[in-house]
């Protein structure tokens, strides 16, 4: 076999986030100076070795043997205004969770397509920017079937999302939640990754950072939705300052939140911040929305000026923080919680679970196959699957999931 292309193996390294440092130590590479002597072709990896690469680099196997290094993932556009300090490992990461994402949809396409009654969404690149928000609304309401009254005496921001996801995924999308790489050590941060969306006529995929607060779930599901009426695949973070992510930002809250309720909420520049607070929190709680959605939408109705919705939002993203800690200690001291199966299917969603009970059922989809499918390991796929009803309709045909 002909040797492996040094800059590969940096390659790698770098786009993993790694240090030479910290790279040698997580490969358990203790003699000095090996690696940058593996790095400049001065030795070749042994295939052990690699194993190991490509475990701690997250690349596949067959990646080590290209001629040449390949060109960054396609996210599709990339919607996001970063901080300054934006991290490479964070970086690295997005790109490791965006191959899957894409990898396991192509999968998902491909399933779909077999399906004799498979049709494409219409709705898929239905609308333009110019159309204006309104219109998009309109056409994600209808084509979701949602009564926001219904959505809004849901007794809790967990039920009220699960139920828009549930119109979502009626209609043909797939919704995931997924926010790290398979364990809470990999991580991304919601400022770096908030939303993707896969725009696709046969399986559009949303995906939800589930890092981000509860509450935030329904906007991002909502901002990721009129990326794919607008046709448009893409990474989406935390901050709007794009066009397009400020006219996605605006379906989703007049989505939840029409306009002229904003009237029902008195509070202006000259409100203290825990007056404001309060109030906000109140009028949030009541319409099953989140704080921060609240708080940008009275700044884009020009309520209030962009220096108290920036000082508004670090306060309610402080709160939240604690309240996030609280939540953590106290499940700790618990001894019980959901398993393992029950946060996956969750995770997962009922569409994509649904999709590869049945293609299993009927000898059309691997085991293997299921597995990639569904982000999990081999071991994992028929227990996720076992308490599944069987005569599920296909997402997009208007049965139950």
């Amino acid at each position: 076999m002909s040797p492996l292309n040094p800059e590969i193996l940096r390659w790698a390294r770098e786009t993993s986030g790694l240090s030479v440092e910290e790279a040698a130590k997580a490969l358990a590479i203790t003699k000095p100076g090996r690696l940058e002597a593996l790095e400049e072709g001065k030795e070749q990896p042994s295939r052990p070795l690699l194993l190991k690469m490509a475990k701690k680099y997250r690349r596949p196997l067959l990646t080590f043997y290209l001629a040449a290094p390949p060109k960054r993932g396609d996210r599709g556009q990339d919607f996001r205004t970063l901080p300054p300090d934006q991290s490479i490992e964070d970086e690295a990461a997005l790109d490791a969770l965006i191959r899957d994402l894409k990898a396991r949809q192509n999968l998902v396409r491909s399933i779909v397509q077999d399906d004799e009654e498979a049709e494409p969404l219409k709705f898929i690149g239905s609308r333009k920017l110019n159309d204006g928000v309104a219109s998009v609304v309109q056409s994600i309401t209808k084509t979701l079937k949602v009564d926001i009254r219904e959505y809004r005496s849901r007794d809790s921001y967990q039920s009220a999302f699960a139920f828009l996801r549930e119109r979502a995924e009626a209609s043909g999308i797939f919704v995931l939640l997924v926010g790290n790489l398979g364990s809470h050590h990999s991580a991304i941060p919601v400022e770096n990754f908030r939303g993707f969306a896969i725009s696709d006529v046969y399986a559009p995929f949303v995906v939800i950072n589930d890092q981000d607060a509860h509450p935030a779930w329904t906007f991002t599901l909502l901002h990721e939705i009129a990326h794919l009426w607008l046709g448009a695949t893409g990474v989406s973070g935390a901050h709007a300052e794009k066009a397009i992510e400020q006219f996605c930002n605006d379906v989703a809250g007049e989505f939840l939140l029409p306009t002229d309720e904003l009237r029902e909420l008195k509070l202006t520049d000259q409100t203290s911040r825990e007056d404001a607070i309060g109030l906000i929190s109140e009028f949030a709680r009541a319409r099953k929305v989140s704080r921060s959605m609240v708080a940008y939408k009275l700044f884009r109705a020009k309520r209030i000026r962009w220096e108290t919705w920036a000082t508004l939002d670090k306060e309610i993203r402080q709160i939240w923080i604690s309240e996030r800690e609280k939540r953590k200690a106290q499940q700790q001291k618990s001894e019980s919680g959901p398993s393992y199966y029950v946060v996956r299917r969750h995770r997962v969603g009922k569409a994509l679970l649904d999709l590869v009970s049945r293609n299993m059922s009927a000898g059309a989809l691997s085991p293997v196959k299921a597995a990639k499918v569904l982000g999990v390991k081999l071991r994992a796929v028929y227990p996720l699957l076992i308490d599944l009803p069987r005569n599920a309709s296909r997402p997009g045909t208007g049965g139950s999931i």
